[in-house]
């Protein structure tokens, strides 16, 4: 198409456009200002409304609203004005026809109740959400500041600790922005909570948007869509310093803020600095060393043009918690045991330390192009380690045999105290157990309760001997480090084509080189350490010392403090989308339309020639990996009156695999999984929500489906005999259920609220599982089996209870201070399941050195039992809140106190089945046992804990 074609289309559908405005242009109008009352300053995203009808508007940035447009009911009638953390005010006006009522400036006051509410939510996310991406099994991000919604409020306070997860989402599922710019991590897909940790007072100004409905920046996703503003200007003017107590992560929090306020010369600040500490949390060991450092400017030119700078650092360390214990741990050492810490001349020291350091630098210009269109271009750069510490044990030297053989020799035994040798049941395998067994069981129970945990005197003790007789360390403490440099860059265009028609777009690019390898921290009082792996064998069983290699271009290499060893790759991702949408709203109904496509891609390159991955299996560039993705979503909103409202909101998109899914053992080999392809995603909800003055309530059903998922596991299976990696493909997974919750403010001082969840979350086909190992002999085996399937199909998905249920009371008392009590029961919670484990292969013996062959006393039915999920005991939980706040002259006190679990409740909120017998001989004899050796592995909840913050505001 021609330029000049093109301007008079454009202009014709200006001129439709532009008719239509008018068309619904009245006569009659309403406007006004809105400013704080106390500081005077503008405050935009207030609500008005028309009591009792479906009109309203929102301030702008200047604090102005306009009903133009708009069909305004006359007569006597009652603006209500709204906005979070200020006292909702209703204002009587009169409306007649044919002119416009100016209301002038009016002001909104500050709400103190609301003040410690937020202090609570935010404070909630540091203790409930620090482990979230870790595990990723927590997903509420976005429901911290979802305070309007009593179902969203619920979920984020009182379901978090239990690994509830809205929808049976997990947190890649939902998005996260700073400044319009996605913080989502590429590797998995989650969001780094821990990168904006401890800037509390900076995350105040957040935008939520729930599930895949309509957003100003972004598609979005399932979980809905968090964007926190960090710009100088939006920040309220004054100072903020505050100390917090607690016994969830940390022990102690203290924290200072002060923001200037747009100043006459267009200026604006904000600084923050805060620190948290413990020596441990609940579980005992967890460490917590942060600090937090913000800062950002931002320069107003004109009415037009605002630069904004922002930056973060938030360096911190934690110990972490254990991986799940079986429950002959719990019965020996109860609900806080935690075997990753010992005592080392007096004090606690964790072996599992998550060290995290990535600055963030962004860069954001506003341009008010016409009164109603703006344009947001951001950049962002980030970069910095994360490291996770754990102990690694090895032969200390080589030895040769007579027969000219190579091999690696030392004690290199395993020093983990809950290692399944330590355990009473060790001793008790046996189906007639002697004298001497019970005796060896009754020593290694006395020893784990007295004990337990790791012996860091006898690991120098080891080191410090080989060193002496000219030998290396058997025991190191190392780390598995990621070195991330990303670059980020979008442009956001929001556009008010007309009173009823809103447009978005958005460009996005963002560019990551990730390196990756393993680095020695401390060698425990030894001299070096061998970089070989010691267990590898060729297809006869034998050690092979070109195999061992981990680097064939440095054979048998000693490496010290500093040094990378075992795996050294990079990853280079990039990504770039785009995104429109259209918001449609008139007086009975509002509806929109959206879409994306974006271009995906990544390449391994690998630094070390790996002695079982030789040339160009690990060594220099994989193939580079594209996906080219699309998306639409569409909602409507129907207006049956001013209190009885239908929401109804669908999506179809495909999303990339990530990182973590794309290569089948990325630390060492350049192999991709085999048809690798995008996930599809489809999922609709329909919501009935009712609100009055009194009443507020909602009802949601929800049905989602996922197809194509790929998901790669890594562990030690004793069937096998070997370390493996199982890739599942063409997974396909199914979630639907129901949200229901209900406010009622039966006093002015009184609030009764009612939240229900129930869902069903359920696999829907047997997926493909391929399992890898750089152990030949095993290879062989399953080059015997292809096309191996992974019978899923209806197991239910993990990750917290399917059913949850609350009653809750509340008090807010007019002189500033309120209580909260609520119960809370929770139900259908499943443990993850080994998809190995069920398999085709189950039947199978896979070790038999006559071939694969089925086991001969293999039953089906005592199969059927033995591959049973179990369902985990539903619980409840008492949880009290409560605030008070003071206001003395210019300044505002405000004190929050929250206690979890009051009735010290013993809950387990999920688990897993370890993959070391899979296959049915050794799983039966498992099950035979009083107490397994491979039992499954539970998470417990806290007892009673709690958090409390005080604070003055000036």
């Amino acid at each position: 198409m021609k330029v000049s074609q093109l301007k008079k289309n454009l202009f014709f559908l200006m001129i439709f456009l532009s008719s239509v405005a008018m068309s619904y242009a009245q006569q009659t109008g309403l406007k006004g200002k809105i400013v704080d009352a106390s500081s005077n300053e503008n405050l935009a995203q207030v609500l008005i409304t028309i009591e009792g009808t479906l009109v309203s508007a929102t301030t702008g940035a200047l604090g102005e609203f306009d009903f133009g447009g708009v069909q305004l009911p006359l007569g006597e009638q009652i603006a209500v004005m709204s906005k979070d953390g200020y006292v909702t005010k209703r204002y009587p006006i009169v409306i007649n026809e044919g002119s416009v009522l100016d209301l002038g400036t009016l002001g909104l006051v500050y709400d103190l109740n609301q003040e410690e509410v937020q202090i609570g939510t935010i404070s909630l996310s540091d203790n409930e959400l620090s482990e979230g991406d870790d595990n990723g099994s927590f997903n509420v991000s976005g429901l911290l500041q979802a305070s309007r919604d009593v179902f969203l409020s619920a979920a984020a306070f009182d379901f978090s600790a239990t690994f509830f997860r809205p929808r049976g989402l997990n947190s890649e599922n939902g998005k996260v922005l700073i400044n319009g710019i996605e913080m989502n991590k590429l590797f998995n897909g989650r969001p780094q909570w821990n990168n904006w940790g401890g800037l509390n007072d900076m995350q105040r100004n957040q935008e939520f948007t729930m599930g895949i409905s309509a957003n100003d920046y972004t598609f979005g996703d399932l979980s809905g869509t968090t964007n926190i503003v960090m710009r100088a200007s939006q920040y309220r003017e004054g100072g903020r310093v505050s100390y917090s107590a607690s016994n969830r992560t940390y022990t102690g929090r203290v924290m200072g803020s002060y923001n200037s306020g747009l100043n006459a010369d267009g200026f604006a600040y904000s600084v923050l600095l805060s620190r948290r500490f413990g020596d441990e949390g609940y579980v005992d060991g967890t460490l917590y060393d942060a600090y937090s450092i913000f800062a950002s400017v931002e320069k107003k030119f004109n009415d037009k043009h605002s630069l904004n700078f922002t930056s973060f650092y938030t360096p911190n360390r934690r110990g972490r918690s254990s991986s799940g214990i079986t429950n002959e741990m719990f019965r020996l050492k109860g609900r806080r045991y935690n075997p990753h810490w010992g005592y080392q001349d007096g004090e606690k020291r964790n072996s599992r330390v998550r060290e995290i350091e990535e600055p963030v630098l962004m860069l954001n210009h506003y341009w008010n192009i016409t009164e109603k269109t703006t344009l947001n271009t951001n950049v962002s750069f980030q970069t910095g380690k994360i490291g996770n510490s754990r102990i690694e044990s090895r032969g200390t030297t080589l030895g040769t045999t007579s027969d000219g053989q190579q091999y690696v020799f030392g004690d290199a035994s395993n020093p983990a105290p809950d290692y399944f040798r330590n355990l009473p049941s060790f001793f008790l395998q046996d189906t007639n157990p002697t004298i001497e067994d019970f005796g060896n069981a009754f020593l290694a129970e006395q020893d784990f309760i007295n004990n337990g945990q790791y012996d860091w005197n006898s690991l120098y003790q080891a080191n410090i001997s080989n060193a002496n007789q000219g030998f290396n360390s058997t025991y190191i403490l190392y780390e598995d480090r990621t070195d991330d440099t990303q670059w980020s860059f979008n442009s956001i265009l929001n556009s008010q084509i007309t009173d009823n028609i809103a447009i978005n777009a958005a460009l996005n690019y963002r560019t990551l080189n990730s390196e990756n390898f393993a680095n020695v921290l401390d060698l425990l009082g030894g001299t070096g350490f061998l970089d070989v792996n010691a267990f590898a064998e060729d297809e006869n069983g034998n050690f092979n010392i070109d195999l061992a290699q981990n680097n064939l271009s440095t054979p048998n290499r000693i490496v010290r403090e500093g040094d990378r060893f075992r795996y050294n790759f990079e990853i280079d991702a990039s990504v770039a989308s785009a995104f429109a949408q259209a918001q449609f709203k008139y007086n009975k109904v509002d509806f929109y339309l959206g879409g994306n496509v974006s271009q995906t891609n990544y390449q391994r390159t690998g630094l070390y020639n790996n002695g079982r991955f030789q040339g160009a299996e690990s060594l220099g560039k994989s193939e580079k990996l594209d996906f080219t993705n699309y998306g639409a979503k569409a909602g409507i909103t129907y207006k049956i009156n001013g209190r009885n409202l239908l929401d109804v909101h669908g999506a179809y998109f495909t999303k990339a695999p990530t990182v973590r899914s794309s290569f089948t053992n990325s630390r060492e080999t350049n192999d991709v999984v085999d048809d690798l392809q995008s996930e599809k995603v489809n999922s609709i909800d329909a919501s009935y929500i009712y609100r009055s003055p009194i009443i507020k309530a909602r009802l949601t059903g929800y049905f989602t489906e996922f197809n194509d998922r790929t998901d790669i596991s890594f562990f030690f299976t004793n069937g096998l005999g070997s370390f493996v990696q199982e890739i599942l493909t063409d997974i396909d997974e199914r979630r639907v259920g129901a949200e229901f919750g209900l406010e009622a403010q039966v006093t002015p001082t009184i609030k009764l609220k009612a939240v229900a969840s129930v869902g069903q979350y359920t696999y829907q086909n047997n997926p493909g599982i391929e399992i890898t190992s750089d152990d030949p002999r095993l290879e062989a085996i399953f080059d015997q089996l292809p096309d191996l399937k992974a019978n899923l199909k209806n197991y239910h998905i993990s990750g917290g209870p399917e059913r949850a249920y609350q009653l809750g009371i509340e008090y807010r008392d007019p002189d500033f201070w309120w209580v909260g009590l609520t119960a809370n029961h929770f139900s259908n919670a499943y443990i993850d399941i080994s998809p190995l484990t069920r398999s085709d292969a189950f039947p199978l013996n896979l070790s038999d050195s006559g071939g694969v062959v089925a086991y001969s006393d293999y039953d089906p039915e005592v199969a059927k039992e033995l591959l049973r999920q179990e369902q985990l005991d539903s619980y409840v939980l008492i949880n009290a809140v409560g605030g008070k706040s003071w206001k003395l002259g210019d300044y505002y006190i405000g004190m929050f106190a929250g206690i979890n679990n009051l009735l010290d409740e013993t809950y387990r909120t999920g688990g897993y089945e370890q993959s070391r017998n899979a296959d049915y001989r050794t799983a039966l004899e498992e099950g035979q046992r009083d107490t397994p050796l491979f039992g499954t592995r539970y998470f417990f909840g806290n007892g009673i804990n709690y958090f409390v913050n005080l604070s003055l505001r000036f």
